[in-house]
């Protein structure tokens, strides 16, 4: 016959020890500014009516140099130039790149491409993924042109993996179709904070970024600020959003 236990027996029973739960490896894995990450061709989709996209793409590479490990042999600090492709298209919405307005430490050591369609601008891109001496690649193209397919992503990734030089692809009035970027953001300008000196005058630049896709990372949404020193991100919430410039046409011009 069996006896049974008194529930008093259960209460005097010390309780196990709660173990401190660790983070998924999807957590772990989360992107944020400053993280050393294999990924070295990444697309930024944004509105052709403003220049988030350019600006977050040099946002990005910065963040990336910085966080970059000093070569122990260098003597000297990394100067090597950067490259920076526009297409037609690209060039007439946004119009060349303004080097007084250029962070500091870059104006110096840009190389710019003014191309004269998209197939001379994916030329140009791989040539530039080629030269191991470019700190960085950045290429800005509008609109979906049928020279920018699956194949030409894949070679574009193909090309920065196999010679290690980051390209950032600024995609502007673009649809996300297939690609073989390792990371996929959309971005939009957001508020930026009040000046230090001057509440009146513009803030540091500050954007709405979302991963979308990335091969290591889960996508997430944040508000990116860059005051020149250090990329910082901060949760999105509702309203984070400057309103749209509105999007221009992207027939020849």
């Amino acid at each position: 016959m069996t006896v049974p236990t008194p529930l008093s027996a259960f209460a005097r029973r010390p309780a196990l020890p709660q173990r401190r739960r660790l983070p998924s490896a999807v957590e772990a894995a989360r992107w944020r500014p400053g993280l050393a990450d294999a990924a070295l061709h990444g697309e930024v989709f944004a509105p052709a009516g403003e220049a988030s996209g350019a600006a977050l793409a040099l946002a990005l590479a910065l963040d990336r140099l910085r966080s970059a490990a000093p070569d122990p042999a260098a003597d000297v600090p990394d100067e090597r130039p950067w490259l920076w492709v526009q297409d037609a298209q690209a060039l007439r919405l946004g119009g060349r790149p303004y080097r007084p307005g250029l962070p500091r430490a870059l104006r110096h050591r840009l190389i710019h491409v003014a191309a004269a369609s998209p197939e001379e601008a994916l030329f140009a891109l791989e040539e530039g993924l080629r030269c191991r001496d470019l700190a960085f690649v950045i290429g800005e193209m509008a609109g979906d042109p049928r020279a920018l397919d699956f194949t030409a992503t894949r070679r574009l990734s193909l090309m920065a993996e196999r010679h290690g030089v980051p390209l950032w692809l600024v995609r502007l009035a673009a649809r996300p179709g297939l690609s073989s970027a390792r990371l996929r953001w959309q971005a939009r300008a957001a508020p930026s904070l009040p000046g230090p000196w001057n509440p009146q005058a513009p803030g540091h630049p500050a954007w709405l970024a979302e991963l979308f896709r990335a091969r290591a990372h889960p996508p997430g949404e944040w508000i990116l600020r860059d005051d020149g020193h250090v990329l910082a991100a901060g949760p999105a919430h509702p309203g984070d959003l400057v309103p749209p410039a509105g999007d221009r046409p992207l027939a020849a011009g």
